[in-house]
């Protein structure tokens, strides 16, 4: 098929999301070299992402350009080939079996703490923050981190003294939050040397333990256990051993725990092709349905919270800390990472603006709360 007719194929494929080809609209995409229709065609979101990152296309506002394709359902008619075979193959696989769990340390959260540093606020949380009483501008990100942090303690309800488990605990900065402010004791563990190593330094004065392990491994007691940001890399033929997990390392009967995770509003058994190559290995977005049937039998559900929106604010705030200081971090990295990265935190912030994705904290409970789990004031 001749350019001209894979242009106009393309251009069928995008008007339902009102996205024109070399229009003169923020979100219209311009094209820089022509192969990418082919690319696009034969690789869907995979060659859409990489076509970008070579820099044949561009688009002035990445966000939104995804977000009008996200709400017109533009991704499901990109669906190749390879993209099918990846799902049939999810289907019979465990991709986070054994030392399959440390790949995504290696790959991603490994790549350098140079770069996380200056993406996120001082506490290096990366994962939603929570804006409700803060503006949105990255000036406001640290704040609006340490409300989430206050709404995870508040939620499972933290006092002194008590042994809390902080799954997938990246460079210890909950883990630092709730020693300091609410005097518990933290054991946290990560498949990432480099978080280890760097939680391990800034948490050397507090009663934090921070262990390279993972969670499977984990069967001593603790009076509250979190993840935050973590489910997303355990996959859907671990869901029901995390819960297990949790529900062994749980002390008491009215002892509680809490999941904070993205979402996605199909179930699914593998991830976005790209994403799978580029930014998260081996990971894939639970839905509601999957964890309601892993928590079944093990552990009781007590509060679900959504707050998806907010995820948009937090990739953006990442977005201009990125951009702002790019100039530190160009000599290690080149301009196809950064087209790769720009479009890893732009296309996510446009998929959680179309509502594509979610991002939920599920507060669950060992045995059930006996005169019942109030969420009443905390949000």
């Amino acid at each position: 098929m001749s350019s001209h007719r894979l242009r106009i194929h393309f251009e069928r494929i995008v008007a339902p999301a009102d996205i024109r080809i070399d229009g003169d609209r923020p979100w219209d995409v311009r094209v820089h070299d022509v192969r990418m229709f082919q690319r696009i065609l034969a690789s869907g979101t995979l060659g859409l992402g990489e076509a970008y990152m070579d820099g044949w296309w561009s688009c002035d506002a990445l966000d939104e350009m995804v977000a009008r394709a996200q709400r017109s359902d533009i991704p499901s008619r990109l669906m190749s080939p390879a993209t099918m075979m990846r799902i049939a193959q999810a289907k019979v696989m465990n991709l986070q079996k054994g030392n399959r769990a440390f790949e995504v340390g290696e790959r991603h959260y490994d790549i350098g703490n140079d770069l996380y540093e200056r993406m996120l606020d001082p506490r290096m949380i990366y994962s939603c923050a929570y804006w409700r009483s803060a503006s949105g501008t990255a000036v406001d990100l640290t704040a609006a981190q340490e409300a989430k942090l206050t709404l995870v303690a508040d939620k499972l309800r933290l006092e002194p003294g008590m042994r809390v488990l902080d799954i997938g605990c990246g460079w210890g900065g909950a883990a630092h939050f709730f020693a300091e402010r609410f005097g518990c004791e933290l054991v946290g563990v990560t498949v990432s040397k480099e978080q280890a190593s760097l939680a391990k330094e800034r948490c050397a004065h507090l009663p934090v333990d921070i262990r390279l392990q993972d969670y499977r491994e984990l069967d001593e007691p603790f009076d509250r256990v979190y993840s935050i940001g973590m489910f997303e890399h355990v996959g859907v033929k671990n869901y029901a051993t995390y819960m297990r997990v949790v529900q062994r390392c749980l002390r008491d009967a009215d002892s509680l725990t809490l999941l904070h995770t993205i979402g996605g509003n199909r179930s699914r058994g593998q991830t976005d092709p790209w994403v799978e190559r580029y930014v998260f290995p081996n990971s894939m977005l639970p839905a509601a349905a999957q964890i309601a049937r892993a928590a079944e039998g093990r552990l009781i559900m007590e509060d679900w919270h959504n707050f998806g929106a907010d995820y948009d604010l937090t990739l953006l705030a990442w977005k201009r800390n990125i951009d702002a200081r790019w100039n530190e971090l160009s000599d290690r990295y080149d301009d196809r990472f950064k087209r790769m990265w720009d479009w890893y935190l732009l296309s996510s912030a446009g998929s959680f603006r179309a509502r594509a994705l979610q991002l939920w904290q599920v507060v669950l409970s060992r045995d059930g709360i006996a005169d019942g789990y109030r969420a009443d004031g905390i949000r």
